[in-house]
């Protein structure tokens, strides 16, 4: 409960002008650090990798995910974020093109499932 009250809230640290990545000084709720931990060890990193390391890599996630939102609200519709924008900004990554079209893929097929699953066990 102590820790709960020395952290402040990634909004709170925006309003000061900073870009939302406070290095070093872990006063920032951490937000994927559960999932970075798993994504780590499942690429080869120890099962319970350093606290610096994660919140390194959780410092660049941010990072990125901040500079992509800007980006992606400046072009398209001002203001909006949306799939087509953020598409459009990674088209030159193959990578990243790549598993983004999986991902979205996915979706379209999770939706469908699950469409086709309510109309069998509710559909008339």
């Amino acid at each position: 409960m102590a820790d709960e009250e020395d952290e402040t809230g990634f909004d709170d640290e925006l309003e000061d002008g900073s870009s939302g990545v406070d290095v070093g000084h872990g006063k920032r709720k951490r937000l994927f650090s559960k999932e970075l931990r798993c994504m780590m060890y499942g690429f080869g990193d120890d099962q319970n990798p350093y606290t610096e390391s994660v919140d390194i890599l959780e410092d660049l996630v941010i990072e990125f995910i901040t500079e992509m939102t800007h980006k992606a609200m400046s072009i398209g519709r001002q203001g909006r974020v949306q799939v087509e924008d953020i598409v459009f900004l990674i088209r030159k990554d193959p990578r990243k093109f790549a598993r983004v079209k999986d991902l979205l893929t996915m979706n379209e097929e999770l939706k469908r499932a699950r469409k086709a699953f309510d109309e069998a066990n509710y559909g008339s």
